[in-house]
């Protein structure tokens, strides 16, 4: 569901926002081209989700980023970006000796041919 809720480009900019201090929903909804409905339904995929809480004081509804989340979802990420550098790696040693394999064909002399 952590995914899920980055997936979308809105929740991300609330995201990031919220990453420099809390906000409350009309500070989230200003610089974004939505209703405050469509605003709050994203609040509440973000909240579902783990990534931000939200309390209310009087008439004003303060959202704050949930760090430990997001530091799963940056250990989930390096795991996989550890796992695919390794994976490149091996693939550009398989490429560089196969290409000195090819050259090495290249370099001797062909069978048949005259000298």
């Amino acid at each position: 569901m952590l995914f899920q809720a980055l997936a979308d480009p809105s929740r991300r900019a609330m995201v990031d926002r919220l990453t420099r201090g809390p906000a409350s929903v009309s500070e989230l909804a200003r610089p974004l081209e939505m209703s405050l409905p469509a605003v709050v339904q994203h609040l509440h995929v973000l909240e579902s989700s783990g990534l931000v809480r939200s309390h209310k004081l009087g008439r004003v509804r303060t959202c704050t980023i949930e760090p430990t989340s997001l530091r799963a979802a940056e250990r989930w990420i390096s795991a996989r970006r550890t796992a695919w550098e390794e994976s490149l790696d091996r693939l550009g040693e398989y490429l560089a000796a196969r290409q000195d394999q090819l050259q090495q064909r290249n370099d001797q002399p062909q069978q048949g041919s005259e000298q």
